[in-house]
């Protein structure tokens, strides 16, 4: 239950702290050469540009989702991290129940911990990325003011519940090597970290936690990115435009080169450390006083 909670508040702190960089990364995606030259110079720029024309408001477009999403999101994602080191103990016959798991068991426990999550994580990444592109083809007050529930029933209308789940399969290709990484960097990090400081694990700073969860957010996004990017293309593109991610794939090679599987890197590790060090900061501080408290 300890996890649960602790991850739930740190999905909160994750979104309020890393969401205009997300949406930054979005949009940068989804522009298509073929739409003729990009109308934003950088991350910044796409940034400035967004909240000049639809001020605060816009720059925080699509955040109702990732929002109502990411707190059960990371909840159930850091209690999965909690079964899956449990799952690794119970088939490690050999292993001293008292003795902290491998790094590589940490790996494996933090890939486990996606798997629950998919469920909650596609319809909600479906629903946000609709929405931020949204914003990019239509600038009316109609569109900037719509709702995440009435994006939900346009697609649930237009494709059924296929369509909400649209892309399901690549967001856990997406999420299972990113757990791992995730995970597995932070614990590497913050233990590193600690023995630098000849800080115990358990007395964490705040200091020690927010590098160490920013570190892993952008070891995260570096390995996942070019699968965020076809899995972004693919949930925002017209129902039936492609026939999977390998033809998502495909068309992004032949018509912008292998240098578009990169497409929103900047943001990205941007909103991937500081999205992350407030989580992890979120989660440690929510965990010490879950302890505190039950004493």
């Amino acid at each position: 239950m300890k996890n649960f909670v602790a991850g739930a508040i740190g999905g909160a702190c994750c979104v309020a702290v890393g969401h205009p960089f997300d949406l930054v990364k979005v949009r940068m995606q989804t522009l298509s050469a073929s739409s003729g030259p990009p109308p934003f110079t950088g991350t910044f720029d796409c940034l400035l540009k967004t909240a000049r024309a639809e001020g605060i408001r816009g720059v925080y477009r699509g955040v109702t989702a990732p929002l109502v999403a990411v707190t059960p999101i990371f909840a159930v994602n850091f209690w999965g991290y909690e079964m899956g080191q449990q799952f690794v103990r119970y088939f490690d016959k050999e292993s001293d129940k008292n003795k902290p798991l491998t790094l590589t068991q940490l790996i494996i426990a933090g890939s486990l911990s996606s798997l629950p999550t998919t469920l909650i994580t596609a319809p909600s990444e479906r629903i946000k990325c609709v929405m931020q592109v949204q914003a990019n083809l239509d600038k009316s007050a109609a569109t900037a003011n719509r709702s995440m529930m009435s994006f939900a029933k346009e697609i649930y209308k237009e494709s059924g519940i296929r369509g909400i789940f649209k892309g399901t399969g690549a967001t856990l290709l997406r999420d299972a090597p990113g757990c791992a990484v995730y995970f597995g960097s932070y614990e590497f990090f913050k233990k590193e970290l600690c023995r630098l400081q000849s800080v115990d694990p358990s007395e964490l700073s705040p200091g020690i936690s927010l590098t160490a969860g920013g570190l892993a957010g952008m070891f995260m996004w570096s390995v996942v990115l070019p699968i965020d990017v076809l899995k972004s293309r693919f949930q925002t593109s017209p129902e039936g435009m492609y026939k999977g991610m390998g033809d998502v794939y495909r068309h992004l090679i032949r018509e912008e080169g292998y240098g578009a599987l990169y497409k929103g890197f900047g943001p990205a590790m941007i909103r991937g450390f500081i999205a992350n060090a407030g989580a992890f900061l979120g989660v440690e501080i929510t965990r010490r006083a879950w302890d505190d408290f039950f004493r």
